[in-house]
């Protein structure tokens, strides 16, 4: 008897191949909806975000020209802290102090009175001219909480990276080769499948960081509604006491007046560990029930600091050691580091801003390959196309102007109002110009307000003799930046002009 012939063996599938199909093409249209509805919004926090990484340095080149403070004595802060409280006018509630650090090399301290003020002050601790940050305070403010109020603006910005976070799940499941093709790139040939291509390899080779960001953004963004829920659960209600587990509570209020908080014993109380003391927080400094925090950091330590709550009288009601920590408590103190990439130093900045720049171009992608797949459909959307192209270049072009506005404003009312105006007559432009020209100019105009805000600081803010060697590092990336822009707008116009290609006869 002839036996049977031996079946041919099957390759083996993966688990993402086994999915099925009507399943797939579901998470698909869902991808696809979630990516359009949320588009602009995630498209403008993964822009911002990705420039916010370099907050530190922008407050360096915006202060190019105050003196650098690397190390501060007690004698000094407290000289420094006394000072800003003369200044800031009566009804100081609460002094801020940052200590300079390596990121930072400034003595900056922001009072809350009745007018909001910050200074800077020199190693003496004498109060300095330079204090404004207007740009910096505006990019992070767009990415944190979009310029709204803080608690909506913030709630808004956690659902997006929730949105986020569900676009970047639902875009795996909807590709179920996505892994297999990780380095399978259709260059040359169609320009739909090759944005599609580079879409899909972003997504998978930066997939964690992607994960990373979006899941820390949803996190850090609905804190608030996190905080009322456990409130209602937990405690009838009351948030303070949610607040409480994490936050020492303030010594018992005592309005008296009293001279201003003397720091200088609370200091010489700080273990002497190899810790690093970042932050000082004061509480009515000048009143009998005034209170200091003292925030403590070790280099070895990614998630937490160090607390010591001291009373008027420089006695510890709370103390808080990151090291007992238990693993929520550190994923907590955490989840803004990782989310800023503000650890590990400028290496580590600068592959959060490339991948954050990733991330953007994911977003902008996503719409121009839904759109280019409209135009093969036969079903074009021109006006969409416009308005996409307004906001794609209509957001860097208004950010770049807006740090124009900054550094001659020294405000942050006319900066904001910068970005605004810049981003309508964007909009605006979609009436006549066509999608492809509005890219053009958009990219042109942000390399020449990019360098403009170079020129600008150089002539308004020390540039030229700065004392700080980061004003010269900003101004240079400023430059390369702005004149990269240019010359890429440049030679897609001349790609743009050349005739199509004639194809030969049969």
């Amino acid at each position: 008897m002839t036996p049977a012939p031996a079946s041919k063996p099957r390759k083996p599938k993966d688990l993402m191949s086994r999915i099925p199909a009507g399943f797939v093409r579901a998470v698909l249209r869902g991808h696809s909806s979630l990516g359009l509805a949320f588009a602009a919004l995630i498209y403008l926090i993964c822009l911002s975000g990705s420039i916010a990484v370099f907050a530190h340095e922008f407050q360096r080149w915006e202060s190019a020209a105050a003196p650098q403070v690397t190390a501060v004595t007690p004698d000094a802060v407290q000289t420094a802290f006394e000072g800003a409280i003369a200044r800031g006018g009566p009804g100081v509630e609460h002094v801020y102090i940052t200590l300079p650090s390596a990121d930072f090399p400034r003595l900056l301290l922001y009072v809350d009175a009745a007018e909001d003020r910050q200074y800077l002050a020199d190693a003496k601790g004498q109060i300095v001219e330079g204090s404004a940050f207007a740009w910096t305070e505006f990019i992070t403010r767009l990415h944190i909480n979009l310029h709204l109020p803080q608690m909506w603006g913030g709630f808004l910005v956690g659902l997006i990276g929730v949105a986020l976070l569900s676009s970047l799940i639902s875009g795996i499941l909807a590709h179920p080769r996505i892994f297999r093709d990780a380095f399978h790139l259709r260059l040359g040939g169609s320009k739909r499948l090759q944005e599609a291509d580079l879409h899909n390899r972003l997504g998978v080779w930066a997939l964690p960081f992607h994960i990373l960001i979006s899941l820390t953004g949803a996190f850090l963004g609905l804190t608030t509604i996190i905080v009322g829920v456990l409130g209602m659960a937990m405690f009838n209600g009351d948030v303070n006491k949610v607040y409480a587990l994490f936050i020492p509570a303030p010594p018992v209020d005592d309005p008296r007046a009293a001279p201003v908080l003397d720091l200088r014993p609370m200091f010489a109380k700080l273990p002497q560990d190899g810790g690093r003391i970042e932050y000082v927080f004061t509480e009515h400094p000048t009143e009998m029930g005034g209170a200091a925090l003292f925030n403590v950091k070790h280099p070895d330590r990614l998630a937490g600091t160090d607390s010591y709550a001291f009373r008027r009288d420089a006695t510890i009601y709370n103390e808080k050691q990151a090291a007992t920590n238990n693993l929520g408590e550190d994923i907590l103190a955490a989840s803004g580091t990782l989310h800023f990439g503000w650890f590990g130093g400028g290496i580590v900045k600068i592959v959060y801003f490339a991948l954050g720049l990733g991330l953007t171009y994911l977003a902008a992608s996503g719409v121009n390959i839904w759109l280019a797949r409209r135009r093969d459909k036969g079903r074009p959307a021109p006006s969409w196309e416009r308005a996409w192209a307004a906001t794609v270049w209509g957001q860097p072009a208004g950010i770049a102007a807006a740090a124009v506005a900054a550094l001659v404003a020294d405000a942050i009312v006319p900066t904001i109002a910068t970005w605004l105006a810049v981003s309508l007559v964007f909009l605006a432009a979609t009436i006549r110009l066509p999608a492809e020209r509005l890219s053009r100019i958009g990219s042109v105009a942000t390399g020449a307000l990019i360098l403009i805000a170079a020129a600008t600081h150089l002539a308004l803010r020390g540039g030229i003799g700065a004392a700080d060697g980061m004003a010269w590092i900003v101004n240079a990336a400023l430059i390369a930046g702005g004149l990269f822009l240019i010359l890429w707008a440049r030679r897609r116009s001349v790609a743009a002009a050349k005739p199509a290609p004639v194809a030969a006869a049969a």
